[in-house]
């Protein structure tokens, strides 16, 4: 026994050295390993950031992006979760040495365990092409293009070893020395070769054109040569044609909706993260109520205030039933298109959007809503004879089809899902990629068009024959059109959930745009009291005025009217078309009664005008309707507006018969009426004195063929004295001097005409 513990020490010597290199292996292989290759826990999304990299490159930038992976080296290191460090590069004039130090930094060991991927909307050059290379991977737009890191020149020779050495590290695979050199000097030719293995594989290289020699000579086997890039151009590649040639990119993508799908990503992970120190600015707008003209505009107004006030952010709280189809659609193009000016737009559903306030929602960036929160049911509909409620025409649905298509593919939502929104006869199918995985949903017709890459699957309950898609949140979660729903038990608590999603600091309360007191004005002008009102007031000012000659009554007028057209200028449904209608009705009466007497054509004409004007201000027409309490808008709102203006002149003839009766009598209101011009040169001592009346057609009617006086010019209208009553009349044609003599014509109402004798 003592003489075999030698060869057994021997053993277990030799079996703990093998365990130990075993385990130094395994550790080894797991600092190498790539984030995609962790197992994430089931259900647990994995940790990622999404950074901008805007502009020039600086040590903040640096700092900014080293705090951020660190970050999520550690949490891939603690919870063995894939970790994604996604970095958008933009154009920037950056200096080398910058660059020089984030790409060491994305190069080294500190991020073993994230994958960086670098993301190109747009096309880059110059310094900060060196900080897309030396990311793991690199995703591009088809027409972006990525290179020519000198601007035209060749790099100094010094910082070009520096990129050879960062690319021979082998971090992104569709990178090599000879892709880096064409990027680097515009005198460098790239070919790419594809050479064949004795066991006939096929392989593609890039080479400069020594390489290619030396391989050549060799004796290697060329099946193919091509040359990528001549001496002379600019080593400058787009995603299309890099991805076609296998080679500077991984894919290519249109936004980032489909960077998120590429790589399974929740699409609020490649949210902006603000760069430190900087300020935070986002701002809160209610979407309540039915969506018609007044709430366009005053929605409009809110969003200009929140650009005004430099808002990065803006969160659309909404909880509407729907409404006009126009309005929806332009809301939600508005609200698009402030992607362009660099803001993120939100939609937060906690209770319901549906119809016209789901189309608002698809406008958005990221929509939100609570696990029971009810989303979509668009289809526009018309009311018929009878009042029956029936589907829109052919023409109407074609549009709002092509409108939730437009949104889906600026948001990257599937198109067809929403389209089945208003479409009920619509049938969308869950489809798969056959190469990628992706998974998405298509109609019949996008599947056919899509070819053979895509497999189809099951159909979408929700798009079942006779249905409306509509969803809650948890299954609008499922079919991509939303984000994970926001859980809570209270109002504040689930808010709070949902600034925590979106990576706004607890400290920083979203700044809520609510109804200035110009808001608050344009409410209340558009009211239907206020507006007979302002019609009563301008009507009868008016009617005032042709009688007292005062000035400030037509000053009133014409506030009145001003106030009328200016608060539905605001509210979305006046023109200028109204106003230029208006105004050429005010021309025709001026017309009618200074100069055309007679109650002919241009009276009639501009009393329509007036009233058409008035009516087209108030409301607008030919609205498609979504879901509204009144499918049959158009008519009850001209209405409304008929009968507010039809009371109000009601009111107007009821107070000037009470003034032409009572006026004249009343004691200090009498001594409105204006002594005309000359009438004191006209009396004689001791005679009476003579005034104007506010005449009744029925004791006027004797005066036709007397003859009278002029008491003041008629220019055509004027006071003249006829059998001893000083009256208003107007000439039948061309101006009477004053002291002429002249004959009554014919009295129409209180309208006396006359010629001269």
């Amino acid at each position: 026994m003592p003489g075999r513990h030698p060869a057994a020490l021997t053993r277990r010597v030799l079996l703990f050295c093998a365990a130990n290199l075993l385990v130094m292996g395994c550790a080894l292989q797991s600092t190498a390993v790539w984030a995609d290759d962790v197992p994430a826990p089931a259900g647990e999304p994995p940790a990622s950031r999404y950074l901008t990299l805007s502009g020039a490159i600086d040590q903040q930038t640096l700092g900014w992006v080293r705090e951020a992976g660190l970050s999520l080296q550690n949490q891939a290191t603690r919870d063995r979760r894939p970790a994604f460090l996604v970095l958008e590069i933009t154009p920037g004039n950056s200096q080398f040495h910058e660059v020089l130090g984030l790409a060491d930094f994305l190069t080294s060991s500190a991020l073993s365990q994230v994958r960086t991927i670098a993301w190109v909307p747009e096309t880059v050059v110059g310094n900060n092409v060196i900080a897309a290379l030396a990311c793991k991977e690199i995703v591009m737009h088809p027409d972006a293009q990525l290179g020519d890191i000198g601007r035209g020149k060749p790099v100094e020779e010094h910082h070009q070893s520096f990129v050879r050495t960062m690319i021979a590290k082998r971090y992104n695979p569709k990178v090599n020395e000879a892709l880096a050199t064409a990027m680097m000097d515009p005198r460098a030719a790239l070919i790419q070769l594809t050479t064949e293995t004795p066991d006939g594989m096929k392989e593609k290289r890039l080479v400069t054109e020594a390489d290619a020699a030396r391989i050549r000579d060799g004796g290697a086997v060329i099946s193919d040569s091509r040359t990528i890039k001549e001496p002379g151009q600019p080593g400058l590649f787009s995603g299309a044609q890099a991805r076609n040639g296998d080679f500077l990119v991984m894919q290519t993508v249109e936004n980032r909706h489909e960077l998120s799908a590429a790589y399974r990503l929740p699409l609020e992970s490649l949210r902006e993260q603000p760069k430190p120190g900087r300020a935070n600015r986002v701002s809160l707008i209610e979407v309540a109520g039915a969506i018609d003209p007044l709430l366009e505009s005053f929605l409009e107004r809110q969003i200009d205030r929140a650009v005004a006030d430099g808002a990065e952010m803006i969160i659309f709280e909404i909880t509407s039933p729907g409404g006009l189809l126009w309005q929806s659609r332009d809301l939600a193009y508005a609200i698009a298109d402030l992607q362009d000016r660099k803001i993120r737009t939100v939609a937060y559903v906690p209770n319901h959007a549906l119809s016209g306030a789901a189309i608002i929602a698809l406008g958005c960036d990221e929509i939100y809503l609570t696990p029971n929160g009810t989303f979509g049911d668009a289809g526009p509909i018309e009311i018929r004879e009878g009042q029956q409620f029936e589907r829109a025409s052919e023409k109407v649905l074609s549009l709002l089809r092509e409108i939730m298509r437009e949104l889906g593919q600026r948001k990257g939502r599937p198109p067809a899902l929403l389209m089945a929104m208003a479409d009920k006869d619509l049938q969308v199918y869950e489809v798969r990629n056959k190469k990628s995985g992706q998974v998405t949903f298509m109609s019949e017709e996008e599947i056919h068009q899509a070819g053979e890459d895509w497999e189809q699957g099951r159909l979408v309950p929700e798009s079942a024959a006779d249905l409306l898609l509509t969803v809650n949140g948890r299954r609008a979660h499922e079919l991509q059109i939303a984000e994970r729903p926001i859980e809570g038990t209270t109002d504040r608590e689930r808010f709070e959930t949902l600034k925590a999603r979106l990576g706004i600091p607890e400290n920083v309360e979203p700044t809520k745009i609510g109804r200035t007191w110009l808001d608050d004005t344009v409410f209340i002008l558009n009211t239907n009291v206020v507006t007979g009102l302002l019609f009563f007031v301008g009507i009868i000012c008016i009617y005032l005025e042709l009688h007292f000659m005062s000035g400030i009554l037509g000053i009133i007028a014409a506030v009145c009217f001003g106030l009328f057209f200016w608060s539905k200028f605001l509210g979305g449904t006046a023109g200028w078309l109204e106003v230029l209608l208006f105004l050429l009705g005010l021309g025709c009466l001026a017309l009618e009664i200074f100069v055309m007497p007679g109650f002919g054509v241009f009276g009639v004409s501009g009393v329509l005008l007036l009233f058409v004007s008035l009516v087209m201000a108030s409301q607008t027409f030919g609205n498609g309707i979504l879901r509204i309490n009144d499918p049959n808008n158009d008519l009850t709102n001209a209405t409304w507006t008929m009968v507010t203006l039809s009371t109000s002149i009601v009111a107007v003839i009821a107070v000037a018969t009470a003034l032409s009766r009572f006026l004249p009598h009343i004691p200090l209101l009498n001594r409105m009426i204006l002594t005309p011009p000359g009438m004191s040169s006209v009396q004689t001592p001791g005679e009476v004195q003579l005034r104007p009346d506010l005449a009744e057609s029925s004791l006027l009617s004797v005066l036709v063929g007397q003859h009278g006086e002029t008491m003041t010019v008629l220019r055509p209208a004027g006071k003249a004295r006829v059998a001893d009553r000083l009256l208003d009349v107007v000439s039948d044609g061309p101006f009477i001097p004053q002291g002429r003599q002249i004959e009554v014509v014919h009295i129409n109402g209180n309208r006396i005409v006359v010629r001269e004798a």
